[in-house]
């Protein structure tokens, strides 16, 4: 049987006869422009220049696991390519099959798929494979000689050997790979033993016999580092010791040592670029970010990413600069207002400091940022009864006209018991049509006062994706909005600056508008570049940060003591769902992690009354992991739970002095007992504590077997109970 084609208008491809019965008629059409919908990926297999996901077909006989690759086609070399030889999708779709055909292995083909237009992506989609690892793990811990510890059940030499044979046997079946490397490998066991599995094959090249250079070129790609091994490997490879080739054996190591060199050097290579010219470099979108609006200016280029929840800019950054440049005047008054301020601030800021941690603080209730969960909302609320926290951000969106979902989260939350605040947050239809904003606004207050006495007024008003140029258009947003709330009896928080950019927190308090008045400061705290929230930024860390922003607010032109951090997360490694870049993403365990201390950290100070954990559910940063099954929660699910769990109804009597790297805080819990909660930036640091440990709980709420004054710590914060 052959592959079937089809062609819906928009995107064309193949189905493999395997597939074909399973996925016939509407079904393969509505499969197929489901899965090309990184929405639908249910984990993250590889986020680089291409994007790969995994997700489960939709079949006639049941769900089949299949990974998609998603391939880029910009700029005008990539069109010609596509031109020329096809689609890279396309390409891998037929390499696939040749390479099967030769009896080599990798995970069966189902799908090619490709954009109808010149520019669009392509998609290959294959079965995933179940308990495979990625060659390259197992090669990094051999050449650190940690290959027997970390995977004991793998004989190193035969897994060297096994790979030796494979480039032999590709080779004689005319198959220059031309990307043989660690990473387009996958190693599994099976039930014959070792199975080696090609992956990443839109590069090769297939049907004529190799020359001797494109041989030892694919085979100096592949990262066997020490001597020993390089041995087993040539020796599989040539099917004799390699000695016997001393011409083919130097070539090799000059290669070899030619491309980890090139390796080595591309990332400072980048890096140096990136900093010198990196603004020049046109942004390239993600595949799935609509264009913007044919004949937008450069200051609309506006469009919403659904998968990060948040807008996307596509105005280049010299497009970007050219406009701050223009606005230039509107931005020397506003730096202005901050510069006014700071020697105010700065008096605060110190007195603050001093007085840190003089007086015992209650615990605050943590919060957590929401939207609608359409797909499931008993669910939604079942998982935040779960959490166990009962203060909730509800993120409305202005520009929408239904409102429905929410509303209907808002009753059952405030039914519950929840403590309700809102979130209008603006976008640059709304900022370019202030009546508008300001109908919306109204319509919003009076639909949701029943549940909530407090919005906060505007988003990352910093940020000009979110629409904002200049502090004089955010002024008569903000201020329309402060008095349509206070004319209804609510509070109003703001400005809801994003990052530590306090000047800009400083402008818009001192900014002078008739109606302009906030009762509360918020700002969307984050850390500088998303690491530990210990790290300091420009010589503050988050407990310098809190501090700094608490003097902003008491020094404002109308001073409140009520601080809000009305959003943070740390984003994850899941592609363009997440809402930054790779250079800044975390694995599960670290965001679990950082998000206890942050919460430690800030409340700990007694100087911040809410933070907001952004969001509940949510691919790339939520608590819990919206997948095709269901909804998983994540570790910093748990962690959050226990923090609220372990310090509900505290007291929080500040830190202790600490071993190096450490940090302990003081507790007394509900009912008087002694209670320290401690963690170190790295794991290993003994800590001696004032008394003997009475129970123990972890990050995510086990109970650990500790006894004794003297514990071991890590990044996961514990929760030690101390005998009185």
């Amino acid at each position: 049987m052959s592959p079937e084609a089809f062609d819906f208008g928009d995107w064309r491809g193949e189905v493999a006869p395997e597939l074909a019965a399973g996925l016939a008629g509407p079904a393969r059409e509505a499969e197929v422009r489901r899965i090309v919908d990184p929405a639908a990926a249910e984990r993250t297999v590889h986020w680089g220049r291409n994007y790969l996901y995994q997700v489960r077909l939709h079949l006639a006989a049941g769900p089949l696991p299949a990974v998609v690759k998603q391939f880029r086609n910009l700029g005008w070399r990539a069109r010609l390519r596509r031109a020329l030889g096809g689609s890279r999708a396309e390409r891998s779709w037929r390499n696939a099959w040749a390479l099967r055909e030769r009896g080599l292995a990798t995970p069966p083909p189902l799908l090619w798929i490709e954009s109808a237009r010149s520019d669009g992506p392509s998609f290959y989609v294959s079965r995933a494979l179940e308990d495979a690892l990625e060659l390259r793990y197992f090669l990094r811990a051999l050449a650190a000689g940690e290959a027997a510890a970390k995977y004991p059940e793998l004989d190193p030499q035969a897994v060297v050997a096994a790979l030796g044979e494979l480039a032999r046997r590709l080779h004689r079946a005319d198959v220059w790979f031309r990307d043989f490397t660690g990473g387009n490998v996958l190693l599994r066991r099976t039930a014959s033993g070792l199975e080696l599995d090609l992956v990443d094959l839109n590069r090769a090249r297939i049907g004529r016999p190799l020359t001797a250079s494109e041989r030892l070129r694919d085979l100096s790609r592949m990262p066997v580092l020490r001597r020993e091994d390089q041995h087993v490997f040539l020796a599989a490879y040539f099917g004799e010791a390699p000695e016997g080739h001393r011409a083919a054996l130097r070539v090799y190591r000059f290669y070899h040592a030619a491309f980890l060199l090139k390796n080595r050097s591309k990332p400072a290579l980048r890096g140096a670029l990136g900093r010198g010219f990196g603004w020049l470099r046109p942004r390239r979108p993600h595949v799935h970010i609509p264009p913007p609006e044919e004949g937008a200016g450069g200051r609309d280029r506006i469009v919403w990413d659904a998968l990060s929840d948040q807008p996307h800019q596509h105005a280049s950054r010299l497009a970007r600069a050219r406009l701050r440049l223009a606005d230039l005047p509107a931005h020397a008054a506003a730096s202005g207002l901050a510069l006014a301020a700071l020697p105010e601030v700065a008096r605060r800021y110190r007195r603050l400091r001093r007085e840190l941690y003089r007086e015992p603080v209650a615990w605050p209730c943590a919060g957590v940022g929401v939207r609608p969960w359409p797909a499931a909302p008993e669910r939604l609320l079942g998982e935040l009864e779960a959490l166990g926290l009962r203060r909730v951000l509800l993120r409305l969106h202005p520009w929408e006209d239904d409102h429905r979902a929410e509303e209907a989260l808002a009753r059952e939350l405030q039914r519950r018991g929840v403590e309700l605040a809102f979130a209008l947050p603006q976008n640059r239809a709304l900022v370019r049509d202030p009546a508008r904003w300001r109908a919306k606004v109204e319509e919003l207050a009076e639909r949701f006062a029943p549940f909530g006495r407090e919005f906060q007024v505007g988003q990352a008003i910093n940020r000009s994706k979110w629409g904002i140029w200049t502090l004089a258009e955010w002024g008569e947003l903000a201020a329309a909005a402060c008095e349509i709330l206070h004319r209804r009896g609510l509070a109003a928080a703001g400005p809801a600056v994003i990052d530590f950019e306090y000047h800009q927190t400083l402008s818009a308090l001192r900014l002078r508008r008739s109606g302009l008045a906030f009762d509360a400061v918020s700002a969307l705290l984050y850390v500088d570049r998303r690491g530990a929230p210990e790290n300091p930024q420009l010589g503050f860390d988050t407990v310098g940060k809190v501090a700094l922003l608490r003097a902003i607010a008491e020094t404002a032109r109308q001073p409140t003591s009520r601080v809000w951090v009305s959003e943070v997360n740390w984003p994850l490694w899941e592609g363009p769902h997440s809402p930054a870049g790779r250079t800044v993403a975390v694995d599960e365990e670290t965001q679990a992690s950082y998000l206890a201390r942050y919460y430690l950290l800030a409340f700990a100070t007694g100087l911040v009354e809410r933070v907001y954990w952004w969001q509940l559910v949510a691919k790339g940063y939520g608590l819990i992991d919206p997948t095709d099954s269901g909804l998983r929660r994540r570790p910093a699910f748990a962690a959050l739970a226990t923090l609220e769990r372990q310090l509900a109804g505290a007291t929080s009597l500040g830190p202790l002095p600490a071993a190096p790297g450490a940090w302990l805080y003081r507790f007394r819990d509900p009912a008087g007992r002694p209670l320290v909660v401690a963690w170190s930036r790295a794991p290993g640091a003994r800590q001696r504590l004032p008394a003997p440990i009475a129970r123990a709980t972890g990050r995510d709420g086990t109970a650990l077997p500790l006894v004794g004054s003297e514990v071991e710590l890590g990044p996961a914060p514990l929760y030690l109970e101390l005998e009185d």
